[in-house]
């Protein structure tokens, strides 16, 4: 990403550098998507310390704490839990959650559910690389269908959650998805979906390039 691209923007300021080197993978587009966010973070003029993020388990869930912010890294399953009570706590924060495929809809589907049908004023951002790509490489709620896994060796024969129709009937406001391919793109799409006012559920496509992208 270019100076011209990125303007005045400079994610060291966001970051807590004591912290790197990250834990990510080669070609991990967890690593995007983090940019995305802190970029789309300050594009808004959002001050850290009225920031909050909260993330749960997996590759995902290690992101937070990476932010100089205010970051809670939460239990499987329960980042949208601990935002909702953050939110009602503290309603003048911006509440971001950054959670995972299976952390979202999977152990913490329920959770996903009624955050959407409660409309709070929270952005979260599922990250979808399709796979439990922490402890192995396990099919998801997510794995395309006849994709190879460590629990699916000859192919996922069951249907893929559509994670965005899902919000979207739950009753979130705001429901979007990009890729980490496309970084300002990604940017525009969670400044939106930070800057609605409602529970916005934004999904980001991921790639796994070392645990599932060699199958």
């Amino acid at each position: 990403m270019n100076e011209q691209s990125t303007g005045s923007f400079d994610i060291r300021n966001y970051l807590r550098l004591d912290q790197f080197p990250h834990f990510l993978c080669p070609g991990c587009g967890h690593g995007m998507a983090l940019r995305a966010m802190l970029w789309a973070v300050d594009e808004l003029g959002i001050e850290k310390d009225a920031l909050a993020v909260v993330s749960g388990i997996g590759c995902s869930g290690r992101l937070g704490a990476y932010i100089d912010a205010n970051t809670f890294h939460t239990t499987h399953g329960r980042p949208l839990a601990f935002a909702t009570g953050l939110k009602l706590a503290r309603p003048d924060l911006t509440v971001l959650v950054i959670t995972g495929d299976g952390d979202s809809l999977a152990i913490g589907g329920n959770h996903l559910i009624h955050a959407c049908r409660r409309n709070l004023d929270i952005t979260c951002l599922m990250l979808n690389n399709e796979v439990y790509g922490m402890t192995g490489g396990q099919v998801s709620p997510t794995t395309s269908e006849t994709r190879y896994t460590t629990t699916t060796p000859y192919g996922n024969f069951e249907p893929v959650f559509d994670a965005c129709k899902l919000a979207a009937a739950a009753g979130a406001g705001f429901v979007g998805r990009e890729a980490t391919l496309q970084v300002p793109t990604l940017k525009d799409l969670i400044a939106k979906g930070i800057d609605h006012k409602g529970f916005a559920f934004v999904e980001i496509i991921s790639d796994c390039t070392e645990i599932f992208g060699r199958k």
